[in-house]
């Protein structure tokens, strides 16, 4: 099969960070917003997390079901819906304005305009996602296509580590800077989503043009690599959005090393750089799967140095989320070419390609790990008894705090790790599978 052109890499990268324009803002300082800025309580913060993120997953699933049964000749299956990517990224912008008001209309207002949101991303993301198993079937070409997504998403985080938190860790305008950033990301990555749809091209067609309920149905519950993925990358993802809600109170409020921000994001760009390049040939060798189960292993050793580490120790302690951002990198890299994987199992087992309800399934699940990853922390804070206007930090809210961003996301992440177990469709398998399917097509 042709290689992907550089332009088409290239542009499915741009996708996601796109994405993380929306996600990764939201992951990374939605709950410090809520609490800090719009006054909401952590505990009513994280039922709000928890709650939209379950919401979120329900909206995958329908968008999922949608994209398999829409076809434009012209355009394909997923490219048109990256045309109005702009929408979920103005509604973010909204969902960083929370007015002045009584709290039950502060609560109201972040109900619906989160939630619009998570209606809005659904119907950009879930095709988006779909597209790697749409452009290639060759698993060293999707390893190069999920580190370009990969990649695509460490852009906005490195801004946002690098930029914006050690403006809020100053002292400023938090209210002015979310406005702002946020409406330079709906410009930025309107533009972003119209790329991903212009450079990507669709190069694998679908068994049939549009996918009955039926099908769908049938095809999931023949599809058991996928159900174990998605168990796993619920448990995945709760402990590594738990990871990213909770570094700022971490670093600020445990460690009281805002300026270490930075230095984190650096890392990270680091990391992820280099995964994006050798994990084509780390999964050559190692196969995904593995690469996937160390990955977790590796995030739940960083996750006991963080918890255990003194704050007298802070580099010690950053060694730990380094070993967090290993983790999370490496896993998130191959989850993606794992799920195309899936499709092609399904329409093994049963002579329909279905890839809007597969990818919309581990979406879904990935949703409820952001959510109850979010929540996770929310709660621990109000149950260690976290105060906004507080300087300094009860002790009881510190130990919360190192739970959250240590204790809990190691023990999730050591969990998926150990599901990845019963994932039984290896490389070598797939291999089988898809020369099977060419020579029946």
């Amino acid at each position: 099969m042709k290689q992907l052109s550089r332009l088409g890499i290239v542009g499915y990268g741009a996708g996601d960070a796109a994405n993380s324009m929306i996600i990764s803002t939201s992951n990374m300082f939605l709950l410090v917003y809520y609490t800090d800025v719009a006054g909401i309580g952590a505990a009513a913060a994280g039922t709000l997390l928890v709650v939209a993120r379950v919401f979120n997953a329900f909206t995958d699933i329908a968008a999922g079901r949608i994209v398999d049964r829409v076809h434009s000749r012209r355009w394909g299956k997923f490219r048109p819906y990256l045309m109005f990517g702009f929408i979920p990224l103005l509604l973010s912008a909204a969902v960083f304005h929370v007015p002045d008001a009584d709290p039950s209309v502060k609560l109201l207002y972040a109900y619906c305009t989160y939630g619009l949101v998570c209606l809005a991303y659904s119907l950009v993301n879930v095709p988006y996602g779909c597209l790697v198993g749409a452009m290639t079937q060759d698993p060293r070409e999707r390893a190069r296509l999920a580190g370009a997504r990969t990649i695509g998403g460490l852009s906005v985080g490195a801004t946002l580590g690098f930029f914006i938190a050690p403006l809020l860790g100053a002292g400023g305008d938090m209210q002015q800077i979310f406005t702002v950033m946020t409406l330079v990301f709906a410009a930025v990555g309107s533009g972003l989503y119209v790329f991903t749809g212009i450079a990507c091209r669709e190069r694998i067609a679908g068994s049939v043009p549009t996918i009955t309920l039926r099908q769908s149905v049938d095809a999931l519950k023949a599809n058991s690599p996928l159900v174990v993925l998605c168990i796993s990358s619920v448990l995945f993802v709760t402990g590594a959005s738990a990871t990213g809600a909770a570094q700022f109170f971490y670093l600020r409020d445990v460690l009281s090393r805002v300026d270490l921000f930075p230095v984190m994001a650096a890392a990270q760009v680091a990391i992820t750089l280099v995964l994006a390049v050798v994990m084509p040939r780390i999964v050559a060798r190692w196969g995904k799967r593995a690469v996937y189960t160390a990955g977790g292993c590796t995030g739940a050793l960083g996750g006991v140095l963080v918890f255990l580490v003194p704050a007298t120790l802070p580099w010690l302690a950053v060694a730990g989320m380094v070993l967090a951002m290993l983790s999370s990198a490496s896993v998130g890299i191959v989850t993606w070419a794992l799920i195309a994987d899936t499709v092609e199992y399904g329409e093994w087992k049963t002579g329909v390609r279905v890839q809007g309800i597969n990818y919309a399934l581990l979406a879904a699940t990935r949703k409820l790990g952001m959510g109850f990853g979010g929540g996770v922390v929310a709660f621990s804070l109000a149950w260690g008894g976290y105060a906004s206007a507080a300087a300094v930090q009860s002790d009881t809210a510190l130990l919360a705090i190192r739970a959250a961003a240590g204790l809990l996301p190691g023990s999730l992440t050591l969990a998926a790790a150990a599901a990845m177990y019963w994932y039984r469709l290896t490389d070598k398998r797939h291999a089988e599978l898809v020369a099977g399917l060419q020579e029946s097509r």
